[in-house]
């Protein structure tokens, strides 16, 4: 489906250039291609190198962050779809490091799939600190990606962490909160138990080859040393920093955010998914079962967005989208697919917290007919109980760094975020909204049995509500 004319392209165009100055985004690369993988709409923004006025191409490398997590999903199914692994399998039988010591039922390679194995968010274990503390380094003829002594040690790491948790968001499978450690663990699964020795080694094998994306790949050094791999550009305390260093931030386990590929290898990609499983070289990745399984709307984000195995789904009118975001230092990433108008959206950009979501929306919207931008939803006004405000008041500390507290002001409960006063505007019970320009965060309270708060959603993340002194 091509809806888009000459006055619609030219308006999403001067959007999508307002994204970018809104966000100081520095290059990005916007593509769209059919079923049979021919390029409907390429468009190449601003530079990979900035200071040295070197453009974006279709060659060009950028790190893909959690759109990783969606050839993480799709290795798991395709072992599963071998027989070596069923993902109602119990997690503690293929990684003994995690032993589910704390939890009252299992979790299972589902619940990792799409974060819900009850795990609050935790600091990123990072690859430089690791290999820094193993006494290693990165190497051409020694990638830290193919090593198993880094491997191990990185499982025993993030395994360990996990199994130390006394508190969770609820039973495994009960809710969904983003995990990056619980895609480090299927990473791990895939190392240990599929015919290759390294993660990065099976997704070369499997999916990378046989779609002819020869741009892609897992590690960190080889993309540094790149001629056409694009500068990282990172808002760090105030000040931009911009490097080569792919490691940076970067989780010890892959399968949560390694990838790095480019424009034109990412419309194979997402041409694959419109086949069902099968490369615009005829050749078979998966069964069509499987990528069903991948899209299904399992755990739900907010309103109107579910999680499914690594991939995420919402409606646009009557018609589904699948996609996924990334972000890392350096990093925004999109990929979506629309089933119903046989067309895939890839958006790459080299800065870091740019809403490549929203970009990629823009363009899938005009696409299908629809305004670039999505109205925004009216809700009708709603106060929260003395009740409801009396539960909901406290601090909310997530591991990952972040943090927000909601305190009565007056007649209202007031929100502050990262230390800075945020619009939150009650919507139903026990949820409010914050209104953004692209995109709106919900944050929705968590209670207990006894109908207690004792964490709440703000965005992908459940936060656990901090516990009153002793």
């Amino acid at each position: 489906m091509n809806l888009m004319t000459e006055t619609s392209e030219s308006e999403l165009e001067r959007l999508l250039v307002c994204l970018m100055e809104e966000s100081s985004a520095r290059g990005m690369a916007v593509g769209v291609t059919d079923a049979g993988g021919n390029i409907l709409y390429e468009r190449y923004f601003g530079w990979r190198d900035a200071a040295n006025r070197l453009p974006v191409n279709r060659d060009t490398l950028f790190g893909l962050a959690s759109v990783t997590k969606s050839f993480t999903a799709l290795s798991i199914m395709q072992m599963q779809m071998d027989g070596i692994l069923n993902v109602d399998d119990m997690v503690k039988d293929y990684v003994p490091e995690f032993t589910n010591k704390n939890q009252k039922e299992p979790v299972k390679i589902w619940h990792l799939l799409c974060h819900s194995g009850g795990f609050f968010p935790l600091p990123r274990i990072v690859v430089d600190q690791v290999a820094r503390e193993m006494g290693i380094e990165d190497a051409m003829d020694n990638e830290l990606v193919y090593r198993k002594d880094f491997a191990d040690e990185g499982v025993l790491r993030v395994a360990s962490r996990l199994d130390a948790q006394t508190r969770f968001t609820g039973r495994p499978g009960q809710r969904m909160s983003y995990c990056n450690d619980g895609f480090g663990l299927l990473s791990d699964i895939i190392r240990r138990y599929s015919d290759c020795d390294s993660y990065a080694a099976y997704v070369e094998k499997h999916i990378l080859k046989p779609l002819g994306m020869n741009r892609s790949n897992i590690g960190f050094l080889r993309n540094s040393l790149d001629d056409n791999a694009a500068i990282l550009y990172s808002l760090e305390e105030g000040v931009w920093r911009e490097d080569r260093d792919y490691e940076n931030n970067a989780f010890v386990l892959p399968g949560g955010g390694a990838m790095k590929s480019t424009l034109g290898d990412m419309l194979k990609y997402a041409a694959m998914y419109l086949n069902e499983g099968q490369g615009i070289n005829g050749v078979p990745i998966i069964d069509r079962y499987s990528v069903q399984e991948m899209c299904k709307p399992r755990m739900m984000v907010k309103p109107g967005e579910y999680y499914g195995y690594g991939l995420e789904s919402r409606q646009l009118g009557d018609m589904t989208v699948i996609e996924h975001s990334g972000s890392l230092p350096g990093v925004s990433s999109h990929i979506a697919f629309c089933p119903q108008a046989e067309i895939g959206v890839v958006v790459l950009c080299n800065t870091m917290d740019v809403p490549a979501n929203a970009a990629a929306d823009m363009v899938l919207r005009t696409f299908c007919g629809f305004p670039p931008m999505e109205e925004k939803r009216n809700h009708v006004p709603y106060r929260w109980t003395e009740a409801e405000e009396k539960e909901l008041e406290g601090e909310y500390i997530s591991g990952e760094g972040d943090r927000f507290s909601l305190k009565r002001e007056g007649n209202t409960l007031a929100m502050t975020l990262n230390g800075e006063a945020v619009c939150l505007t009650p919507v139903y019970p026990w949820q409010g909204i914050v209104r953004k320009k692209y995109g709106d965060a919900y944050m929705t309270a968590i209670r207990d049995e006894e109908g207690h708060v004792f964490a709440a959603r703000y965005g992908s993340r459940i936060f656990p509500k901090t516990l009153p002194e002793a």
